[in-house]
């Protein structure tokens, strides 16, 4: 596909990838930051809501959805104003689709601990602990990305499993860092 590309005219980046591939390649890269950057984010707010004294579960529930539309918001508004900045008008309805569509893992990363938070409701298990689960899955989750994300370099298990646990470690930190702060 790449030398039909070529042959046919289509825009070659420098290193001779086809800009459609690259912006493609672009996009998925800017999904999995919003995604890691919201992971990270809400594991903080849930482990905060675990500690609280008696959390309960509509407050629990609004403050994961809130956080996360918060966010998701926060961001819309930073791109609208870097692309300003950067090109001297508003984005147009394409790149608008586009900051959509990067920045929706931002919502979606509530998901999981609004599930727990409904399922505790429903009494399958208690509060806290769906908090603390769904911290849980959210820290095996960067585990994971960083494990995938060695593996995808092509230097190994071994160092698929650094990546992961240097992800998993870096997002801990983080977390551990909000909490102190009283985030």
């Amino acid at each position: 596909m790449v030398d039909s590309e070529r042959q046919s005219g289509a825009a070659m980046t420098p290193d001779g990838v086809p800009a459609t591939a690259a912006r493609a390649g672009e996009t998925v890269a800017a999904r999995l930051k919003e995604r890691i950057y919201a992971t990270i984010t809400l594991t903080a707010v849930v482990v905060a809501l675990a500690e609280t004294d008696h959390p309960e579960h509509t407050e629990s529930a609004l403050t994961v959805a809130v956080t996360a539309l918060g966010v998701w918001l926060a961001t819309l508004v930073a791109d609208e104003q870097s692309h300003r900045a950067l090109t001297g008008r508003n984005a147009t309805w394409p790149e608008i689709r586009t900051a959509l569509h990067v920045s929706s893992p931002l919502l979606l990363t509530a998901l999981g601990p609004l599930v727990l938070i409904g399922a505790s409701a429903l009494g399958f298990l208690e509060l806290e602990t769906a908090l603390l689960v769904s911290a849980g899955v959210e820290v095996a989750t960067l585990f994971l990305w960083g494990w995938r994300t060695g593996l995808g370099m092509g230097n190994g298990r071994l160092s698929a499993l650094v990546s992961g646990l240097v992800d998993t470690a870096i997002g801990v930190s983080v977390v551990a860092v909000k909490l102190l702060a009283g985030h």
